[in-house]
């Protein structure tokens, strides 16, 4: 029988005790020291209700506290369920909504955000690390007074430890369920495709641990690497940590990557520790990657894609790849993966065609929460997953991504899905209808882009423009505004009525393409 992640995590803090695990800003925890403040704070969890396969929400930036926390959760047998602070308050509410979270641990940093979720759900009960609301706790605090051995608690491969939301490709919000045995599954799908890590390695995060960045957090502590962390992304800090910390890995999104590229520092960075620039999360623009060869060298970077429902690595492009034509591929199926390419009726598409991506592997989530038919849409019986990707495989097994089954916007490495910021444009009174779409940007990849029909008795101006954006800013997360408004007489339909985000995207493209 495979390892559960409470396997792993016992194992490296068994391995690797006094060596440095974890650090930021300045302070560090050694594998003991993360093992034994992981062990209390289950305890301190337990002690305020926390029974086995409680949802847990956790409203944590980037901090030390970050991998105690979620290795308690797991030794606490809890079902923790990460929200991303840069979302909205009406946001945060519907997944605590949506999930029945009533514990939220929350950090220092927001326990503003905290106050107002309790405000808008009474009952919630909230606890904050090194700070507290009234009526709640300081659990670094309490933990102090817990033990420092884990709970005796039995675990299964298939028991829920993490619900991490994804709008996915449809737009529609919902929460990814990953066990016991699919979190670990990830940790070998990281050592065995991306890199081998070991004592010397040192990753540095800037990215939110509680996305992609942080599923390298446990294949590190297994092989006695260091995880340092920062509290977020700033280009200069960051090349000025790779050279600080020595560190031998980087997780980027395209975003990312771009701002890097445009900083001078970066090519003066002292990176001869540095072995892998590993990088996914949306397509990564070809002028992008071929300077940030230039300065860095090929044999250095390395391409994954992957999804939420699937991680980490479903394809792997690797350095002596990042050549040619091959840049525009997103690599090979990873070990452990097996990948197919249907038609619209389930079938394996002929060689050469392009077809759905279909995924199987040990990593895969255990469907979404509370969402019969989107899992049995998604999730089939014999282990496929339907990625609503489409693709091509090329003579040599490069597999390329063509094109989306749907309109989702891939804007900074974060989703945008257009239905959301549509209804957020069309409570404002000035619009009359309104679609929005993604248009290629140098910097964000794909830039949010709204086209306004107005309301009779408004006037089109940038004035209006900027007062639009700003409505939906105050309703959204700050990603998921609009980089520009169009305005326009008509949005064009499909036969049946409607939005035809396809005809209108691809009417923009063209006019910003410069001509032949």
């Amino acid at each position: 029988m495979a390892p559960t992640t409470l396997d792993l995590i016992r194992r490296g803090a068994a391995q690797h005790g006094p060596r440095t695990a974890v650090s930021c800003g300045g302070r560090s925890l050694s594998f003991a020291e993360v093992d034994a403040l992981s062990a209390r704070l289950a305890h301190a969890l337990r002690a305020r209700g926390a029974e086995p396969g409680t949802r847990i929400a956790l409203l944590v930036n980037n901090s030390l506290y970050s991998v105690p926390l979620d290795f308690a959760c797991v030794k606490a047998a809890l079902n923790r369920v990460p929200l991303n602070a840069r979302l909205s308050l009406p946001e945060h509410v519907r997944m605590l909504q949506d999930t029945g979270c009533r514990l939220l641990v929350f950090g220092a940093d927001l326990a503003e955000r905290a106050a107002a979720l309790r405000e808008a759900l009474p009952g919630l009960d909230c606890h904050g690390l090194d700070a507290s609301l009234p009526g709640g706790t300081d659990l670094i605090a309490a933990a102090a007074q817990q033990p420092a051995r884990d709970p005796d608690l039995q675990v299964s491969a298939d028991d829920v430890i993490l619900t991490l939301f994804t709008s996915g490709t449809t737009g529609t919000l919902k929460a990814a369920q990953h066990t016991q045995g699919s979190y670990a599954a990830i940790c070998r799908n990281v050592l065995l495709n991306l890199l081998p890590a070991t004592p010397d390695d040192a990753m540095l995060h800037a990215a939110s641990l509680i996305h992609a960045s942080g599923v390298f957090v446990l294949p590190f502590w297994l092989r006695g690497g260091r995880t340092v962390i920062l509290p977020g992304f700033e280009p200069e800090s960051f090349l000025a940590a790779i050279e600080r910390e020595r560190a031998t890995a980087i997780n980027l999104v395209p975003t990312m990557l771009q701002m890097l590229v445009e900083t001078p520092a970066m090519a003066t960075c002292n990176v001869d520790a540095l072995r892998y620039v590993i990088y996914g999360a949306s397509p990564m623009p070809r002028p992008v990657i071929e300077r940030a060869m230039a300065l860095w060298g090929q044999h250095r970077f390395w391409q994954y894609y992957g999804q939420t429902e699937v991680p980490l690595c479903l394809a792997v492009l690797r350095p002596e790849d990042h050549h040619g034509e091959r840049l525009g591929a997103c690599g090979q199926p990873a070990v452990e993966v097996e990948v197919r390419l249907l038609d619209e009726s389930g079938h394996d598409v002929a060689p050469g065609q392009p077809g759905e991506i279909a995924v199987r592997a040990p990593s895969a989530v255990a469907g979404y929460h509370a969402a019969p038919e989107l899992t049995a849409e998604t999730f089939k019986p014999d282990g496929w997953v339907l990625t609503r990707d489409v693709g091509v495989f090329d003579e040599h097994g490069f597999l390329f991504l063509k094109d989306r089954t749907s309109d989702m916007i891939v804007s900074g490495g974060y989703n945008v899905y257009p239905r959301e910021v549509e209804e957020a444009l069309l409570a404002h009174p000035a619009v009359r209808e309104c679609a929005v779409v993604g248009l290629p940007d140098d910097k964000w990849v794909e830039a949010v882009t709204a086209v306004v029909a107005l309301a009779p008795g408004n006037a089109e101006s940038d004035a209006l423009a900027a007062e639009l954006i700003a409505h939906v800013a105050a309703r959204l997360a700050s990603y998921k505004k609009p980089q520009r408004v169009i305005f326009t007489e008509q949005i064009p339909k499909t036969a049946v009525g409607k939005l035809n985000r396809r005809a209108l995207r691809d009417r923009l493209r063209a006019a910003s393409d410069p001509p032949a």
